[in-house]
Parts: C-alpha cells; sequence; structure tokens
C-alpha cells in the first residue's frame, strides 16, 4: 500500500517568542506564535503524515485549547503522529518540504533540521528534503509576517 499526503502551516511572526524550524532554534528577534513551540515546519510535516493516513490535522489530535499541549515541542509531536502511522504498518519513505520565510535566511540551519525531522520519522536524512524560500515581498510572508511551511510525503506499508 502506499500513501501521499500533504501539509501546511502557518504562523504570525511576533516579537518575545523563539523561531524554532525542524526542531532547530533559529536566530531571530521575532519567532514563531502559537500554543505550542509553533513550529511550523514540523507541523506541516505532521499534517502531511496524518492526512495520507486520513486522520485529519494536527489540531484533531493536539487541540490548541487542550492545556497540555502549551508549549509543547513539536517535535515531539511529529513523533507521536509517526507512532500512528506505524501502528498502521506504514513509514515514511520520503518527505519533501519548502519553508516559506523573507527572513532572517535560513540555509545554513537546513541540515540540522534534516537530521531532526530523519530522527523522528525513523528515517534517513537523505530522504527528507527541505528548501528555504523567500515572499519576494509578497502577501504576509514576504512582509515578513508571517512563516508558512509546506511537506509532502510517500508512505508505504512496512
Amino acid at each position: 500500500m502506499i500513501r501521499i499526503g500533504i501539509g501546511t502551516d502557518t504562523h504570525r511572526l511576533v516579537e518575545g517568542r523563539a523561531l524554532v524550524l525542524g526542531g532547530v532554534h533559529i536566530a531571530s528577534d521575532r519567532g514563531a506564535d502559537g500554543h505550542s513551540d509553533a513550529d511550523a515546519l514540523a507541523h506541516a510535516i505532521a499534517d502531511a503524515i496524518l492526512g495520507a493516513l486520513c486522520e485529519g490535522d494536527i489540531g484533531v489530535h493536539f487541540p490548541d485549547k487542550d492545556p497540555q499541549w502549551a508549549n509543547a515541542d513539536s517535535m515531539e509531536l511529529l513523533s507521536r503522529v509517526m507512532w500512528l502511522a506505524r501502528e498502521r504498518s506504514l513509514h515514511v519513505v520520503n518527505v519533501d518540504s519548502t519553508i516559506l520565510l523573507e527572513a532572517p535566511k535560513i540555509r545554513t540551519y537546513v541540515d540540522a533540521m534534516r537530521a531532526n525531522i530523519a530522527f523522528a520519522l525513523g528515517i534517513d536524512a537523505g530522504c527528507v528534503s527541505v528548501k528555504a524560500k523567500t515572499g519576494e515581498g509578497l502577501d504576509a510572508v514576504g512582509q515578513g509576517l508571517a512563516v508558512t511551511a509546506q511537506a509532502a510525503v510517500l508512505m508505504e506499508s512496512n
């Protein structure tokens, strides 16, 4: 059995919050606002896996109204989602993801993100793609107001 899922996540950028992407703390004067650590990349990948499983989205499994998920480590949430996949005898073949962020530049953090994601999913880092793009001055991303991440996953049965 082969399954494909896609996910996307956007968070407003605000002062006083850390910017975490793919489990990596990025040096920035503003971070993503959210109930958890607001790691848009981890959330997009989790949503892609949940989509492949036909299990809703991350908000269904980790509601932002539930205090137990306040300031949660999104890489832990991603690991929990992967546990659901393993329960169904599915594993991730590969992940393709894109982060849209005007600033700061994040290319130097990409390898660490790939390693963190691969670890959470139990796959080789060579099966995880993380790309970085800007918003070219357009929309909320381009104006520096938000970070967005998109992800696609290919899964197959064990």
